[in-house]
């Protein structure tokens, strides 16, 4: 996902089911900086292992800022069997980094929370639109082609 913008107007290039994982953190207590510095730090951390280890299933993500409190990662997966395994898999690093959130959150009493949500879209019930933009969402994930290509939806799903 670079900036450099794509001329015209595409789709992504996606065929089948696709795997969307929301994670994310708030910060409930500025002044407990323990508590949720090392989560801060943990999140891109975490990436940077996915990207470098393509066969884990990662395939593409994007990181936002939802101001002073609130961050969250939006990453697309080949399947929800590589997330799962990625996130039970104790020689990566999800696990240490939940082992040690849930110790701090014991005696963190609410400084900073976390969540997440695993969404798995059938073939067929998703629709995307890129006009003039950097690759991003699930055009960075599977690529994109131009609208009406077979498998390419350009119109929103139901057809409004």
């Amino acid at each position: 996902m670079g900036d450099k913008v794509v001329s015209g107007r595409t789709v992504a290039d996606a065929d089948g089911e696709v795997v969307v994982f929301l994670v994310g953190m708030r910060i409930n207590k500025f002044r407990a900086v323990r508590s949720w510095l090392p989560v801060l730090r943990a999140m891109p951390r975490l990436v940077r292992e996915l990207v470098c280890d393509p066969g884990a299933g990662m395939l593409a993500y994007r990181m936002l800022n939802g101001g002073p409190r609130v961050f969250t990662v939006v990453q697309y997966w080949e399947s929800r069997e590589k997330l799962y395994a990625y996130a039970a898999d104790p020689e990566m690093g999800h696990r240490p980094a939940w082992a040690a959130f849930n110790r701090r959150a014991r005696s963190g009493a609410g400084a900073v929370g976390i969540w997440h949500e695993t969404y798995v879209v059938p073939a067929g019930a998703y629709s995307t639109i890129y006009s003039s933009m950097p690759l991003g969402g699930l055009g960075a994930a599977y690529g994109i082609a131009a609208p009406g290509r077979r498998g390419a939806l350009s119109a929103p799903v139901g057809g409004v």
